[in-house]
């Protein structure tokens, strides 16, 4: 049995240099999403959203390799888009006044219907509050600019200014500023972090 990747197949969107900022076109896809606000590093609600979408999306996968087309394929990365009501406190790294999207990228031949056996798969054997605050959702960012960031969270700051200056020398920032997590960060030196920093322009 053969194993989808989504991110080489979508390597444009998924696997950036870290050298360049580039624009980027990205179509309709299907999430698997949750909101929630406050400080990621202190909320509870953050770390119980996020083995929510984890929980699913494996649970998903699983369901998908025993079924009648027998598909494999790897769960996709976490993904996040981040703003505030108040700007300021975004830009100040008030992260108490964050309000957050977090959402894992679902494969088109995982339907919505399997997706939904899989959430209640999960609540019936973990019993996971956050279950119920999930939703399936198509998310369409049109143009966007995007680059990969190397090294700790607390360290973005120079490569989204690069990816705002990008777009300010091309039009104007849009939407929401989008993260996607490629490093494992239980286990992987911070100074080696892979996220994804990409933001719609218009």
């Amino acid at each position: 049995m053969d194993k989808i990747d989504l991110k080489k197949d979508l390597k444009h969107l998924y696997q950036p240099s870290a050298r360049d900022v580039v624009q980027v076109d990205v179509p309709a896809f299907r999430y698997l999403m949750i909101d929630g606000a406050g400080d990621p590093n202190t909320s509870p609600h953050y770390a119980r959203a996020v083995e929510a979408l984890f929980s699913v999306s494996y649970t998903a996968k699983f369901m998908a390799r025993k079924g009648p087309a027998a598909i494999d394929y790897a769960v996709m990365p976490l993904e996040g888009l981040w703003w505030s009501d108040d700007m300021a406190s975004f830009v100040a790294d008030d992260r108490t006044k964050w309000q957050w999207t977090m959402m894992i990228h679902q494969p088109a031949f995982v339907d919505e219907s399997l997706l939904r056996d899989a959430m209640a798969e999960v609540k019936r054997k973990k019993g996971l509050e956050a279950i119920d605050m999930l939703r399936i959702e198509r998310f369409t960012e049109g143009p966007c600019a995007q680059t990969l960031h190397v090294g700790p969270f607390t360290e973005e700051g120079p490569t989204i200014q690069r990816v705002h200056d990008f777009i300010e020398a091309r039009g104007s920032l849009a939407g929401k500023h989008h993260e996607i997590y490629l490093s494992d960060i239980r286990r992987a030196d911070p100074a080696r972090w892979k996220t994804i920093i990409r933001q719609p322009m218009a």
